[in-house]
């Protein structure tokens, strides 16, 4: 099949002289003679490059790449240039991502050589996706890694929703891989060639929140010295990610809702509006139902970026993917720290099996980094894993039965190294007791219990703040007059 190129140039006689070359040098061409004629063909026609002038009536070269940009097309684009605005020509290529441009009158020999290089590229950029489509078939998808059903299912649910538009809220347990997912989607659809910037809601104060959002002007605040932009113009053309969307402030919430829906951001102090064009995803490692239920996230927010939901496995329900999953971890880290790791012994993937992983795949990472360190090179042995790993000797948890006498609260500890479990404690409460003796096991050392806990040091401080917050609303339930709690129940 003959590689398409399309000739966008308000003058007749040029954009015919400039088909009548691409025909020779053996492309199907298709002519328009300004930018929404272009962009009509670009639907139909679908050409592998893009051939354009700058100035020309109706949407001109400018505008024609900008909305290119923001549609998300991948055909790279040669902008056409008079005598005497090759600089202006070079900013284009610059600021609006062209593959290159042509001088005007155009030499044939010069756009042969450009053409061939343009449809290169874009050959590379369709079998690059190809790959990553046919590699999810295999058990690997981007930084994914895994061949159960529930891995398989969710590499489904991402090559279906990443060509679109749609926004996707990914759910999961902390250290499941949700911004990898979402790294993937982008990978995957018609924004790759754009931006992927990720926020963590959880780590930024409330009173930076809107500024990292959407910017500022300078002297919008006290320590505003200088214009900023924010993440939703960080990532024009391209994907944002939302990480911890729970966590974020609801007065934040209601702008990014109207941000959303407006496709327009509003600087901090600015007095006008500024277009994007960015797919939004949000991830959470909570219920987001609860969080709406309990008011921590708008329900409106949330019917508006759940128009389709990924959920990701937590790692001991997917164990069969350990040996994968390590071996992929074991090359990664391999090239992070120049070791020459092959595998893992039998004993360790044994050890790795019996395991509960509550910190999920980000746990696995942090024990084999550890590991890779020590080992060097040859096979990972169990000395090589952190001391009392896998035998219950860090912190080990007591189940009582359903008969056993109630205790005062329905998790509390029996030692310093052991919890008590009531029958039909929440998991909430069982988390949090065992967050709690972490922290008392490494001597309130909050980087050590985030290692130990599989967490990062700001989803640890996100739940401690938690935690707080929780006791703080119970002790007010408490001092309340007898009468006012009867007559909140």
């Amino acid at each position: 099949m003959f590689a398409r190129v399309l000739v966008v140039d308000d003058e007749p006689i040029q954009r015919e002289e400039l088909a009548g070359m691409a025909a020779f040098l053996g492309y199907q061409t298709e002519i328009a003679a300004d930018g929404l004629e272009a962009l009509e063909k670009v639907e139909s026609f679908r050409p592998n490059v893009v051939l354009s002038d700058l100035m020309m009536p109706r949407m001109d070269g400018f505008a024609f790449l900008k909305e290119l940009g923001a549609r998300g097309e991948s055909a790279p684009v040669v902008v056409l240039t008079a005598f005497g605005s090759v600089d202006q020509a070079i900013s284009i290529v610059r600021d609006l991502k062209a593959f290159w441009f042509l001088e005007k009158p155009i030499q044939p020999g010069v756009l042969r050589v450009l053409l061939e290089r343009a449809i290169q590229q874009n050959h590379l950029i369709e079998e690059s996706r190809r790959l990553n489509q046919q590699l999810s078939y295999e058990g690997i998808l981007g930084e994914l890694v895994g061949e159960t059903a529930a891995m398989r299912e969710m590499f489904g649910l991402i090559r279906q929703v990443a060509p679109t538009s749609a926004s996707v809220l990914i759910t999961g347990e902390s250290g499941t891989g949700k911004e990898l997912a979402a790294r993937a989607i982008h990978n995957l659809s018609p924004r790759s060639s754009g931006p992927f910037i990720a926020v963590n809601c959880a780590a930024l104060p409330e009173s930076l929140m809107e500024s990292e959002l959407f910017g500022h002007e300078k002297g919008a605040f006290t320590g505003a010295v200088e214009r900023r932009s924010g993440c939703f113009e960080q990532a024009q053309n391209g994907t944002l990610l939302l990480d911890e969307i729970g966590d974020m402030p609801i007065g934040t919430q209601a702008k990014l809702l109207r941000v959303i829906e407006e496709s327009k951001v509003r600087r901090l102090g600015g007095n006008h509006e500024i277009p994007i064009s960015v797919r939004v995803l949000a991830a959470t490692n909570k219920s987001p139902l609860k969080a709406v239920k309990d008011n921590h996230l708008r329900e409106d927010l949330y019917y508006r970026l759940n128009v389709f939901n990924i959920s990701l496995p937590p790692l001991r329900d997917r164990k069969p993917d350990l040996p994968l999953l390590a071996a992929a971890l074991v090359r990664s880290l391999n090239k992070k720290h120049e070791t020459r790791v092959t595998n893992l012994s039998p004993e360790v993937l044994q050890v790795f099996e019996a395991n509960s992983w509550p910190g999920n795949v980000r746990e696995l990472r942090n024990v084999l980094e550890r590991a890779v360190i020590l080992a060097r090179e040859g096979e990972v042995q169990l000395h090589h894993l952190p001391k009392g790993f896998g035998t219950g000797e860090v912190i080990a948890v007591a189940v009582a039965e359903a008969v056993a006498p109630a205790a005062a609260r329905p998790v509390a500890p029996i030692d310093d190294n052991t919890l008590h479990i009531k029958v039909g404690s929440t998991m909430d409460d069982v988390e949090e007791a065992y967050v709690r003796l972490t922290l008392k096991h490494t001597n309130n050392n909050k980087r050590r219990a985030a290692n130990i806990l599989g967490f990062c040091l700001r989803t640890l401080h996100s739940r401690l703040r938690a935690y707080e917050d929780k006791e703080a609303r119970g002790k007010t339930r408490e001092d309340a007059p007898a009468a006012m709690r009867a007559g909140g129940d």
